[in-house]
């Protein structure tokens, strides 16, 4: 299977396909749930070790990072600089007090690689968190990312061959899985 990592045809793909993907995601939301979160999982293991996700970086430039108390501290202490500076430095808090990184791309990404990367958030050890359960649970936010990481893309991708889902302009034609 060839794999798609230019993110110009990806994010392109991702606005011509908002229907096939919008009827992709009903049709999913048909099928086994346990089947899905094991499929997803399989091609997850596939194609995540093919995309090098240093040569994008693109979740780090564009996504906004929740951080919790323990992991800015982690994250100080890794720094070596106060819980303090580092909250002034690079922390933007919420109303009520939730925490998120202050600027995107994310101060902590040099090169498409991160510079606190064994010290990273658990938001940014888990993306694209395929390998996590419940997917039919998960589709909105999954293809919110559809057009921003080739992981999610290429599983989603490979998935709709895997469940036989092929589209035909405004209606589809589903095979059962």
């Amino acid at each position: 299977m060839k794999l798609e990592t230019n993110l110009t045809a990806i994010a392109q793909k991702s606005i011509t396909d908002v229907l096939e993907n919008q009827a992709f995601v009903e049709h999913l939301q048909q099928l086994n749930a346990a089947e899905i979160d094991d499929a997803v999982y399989e091609l997850e293991l596939k194609i995540s070790p093919q995309i090098d996700c240093t040569q994008c970086g693109n979740c780090c430039k564009t996504l906004m990072i929740n951080v919790e108390p323990k992991e800015a501290d982690i994250a100080a202490l890794h720094l070596q600089i106060s819980r303090a500076k580092f909250d002034e430095t690079y922390i933007e808090k919420s109303v009520g007090g939730k925490m998120l990184i202050s600027k995107i791309p994310c101060h902590f990404l040099e090169d498409n690689k991160c510079n606190i990367y064994l010290s990273r958030f658990a938001g940014c050890k888990e993306f694209p968190a395929l390998h996590l359960p419940q997917i039919q649970k998960r589709l909105f936010t999954i293809f919110m990312h559809y057009g921003r990481c080739p992981i999610i893309f290429n599983v989603m991708e490979a998935l709709k061959k895997e469940v036989r889902f092929e589209w035909k302009g405004d209606a589809s034609i589903i095979s059962q899985f």
